[in-house]
């Protein structure tokens, strides 16, 4: 978050859900520079977000899902080599043999993609849950868009996804499937958003 009033000051927001059925979160916030999007504060939050977990379940998480909104497709390359490590770090400070099965997947909302479907009437928006991954995705990424909103008037816009890191091995249809259902679980809102739950909450 980059604050208007304030242009020297940029805060970074981190939230982590606590049991299964994610109704409980840890936050936390961090500052970082002018305009900065990569989060160097990314191993404290994490280590406070497992300490946080592992004194409310008894145990660590044996598989993590990070959605990381806030970067461009030319910072990828930056989340891999710099905020990924932060997280192995983390991981090893909390038991030499602790090593949960991470996925980090990127969420951009600022695109320009958008998705018609073909009907009687002529085109019309995508009905909310539809999967765009093929043909306008990247060969050499694993992304794919989202239609997970809907709205009463104009076009609506699809999120892209991009999974940078995956040693889950969920696949295509696992993933695809979990995000689309994360959209349903902001609490403020009786529908689906545009974005997994846990970004909205780390906006707010």
């Amino acid at each position: 978050y980059h604050d208007s009033k304030q242009k020297g000051r940029s805060v970074g927001a981190f939230v982590a859900s606590m049991n299964k059925n994610l109704t409980r979160y840890y936050s936390r916030c961090c500052f970082q520079h002018q305009h900065q999007e990569l989060l160097d504060g990314l191993r404290v939050c994490a280590t406070g977000a497992l300490k946080e977990y592992h004194r409310v379940n008894g145990a660590l998480p044996e598989r993590i899902i990070i959605y990381r909104d806030g970067v461009g497709d030319g910072q990828l390359g930056q989340v891999v080599e710099h905020e990924i490590p932060q997280l192995l770090k983390c991981f090893s400070t909390m038991g030499q043999n602790y090593s949960p099965k991470t996925s980090v997947i990127v969420v951009k909302k600022r695109i320009n993609s958008r998705f018609f479907a073909a009907g009687a009437r002529g085109l019309a928006n995508p009905s909310p849950g539809t999967v765009v991954d093929s043909e306008v995705t990247k060969p050499e990424w694993f992304d794919f868009f989202v239609v997970s909103q809907s709205v009463r008037q104009g076009t609506v816009s699809p999120t892209h996804y991009n999974v940078v890191w995956d040693s889950n091995a969920l696949g295509p249809d696992k993933m695809q499937r979990l995000t689309y259902k994360m959209t349903h679980l902001y609490y403020n809102w009786p529908g689906t958003i545009r974005v997994p739950a846990p970004c909205q909450y780390a906006h707010k």
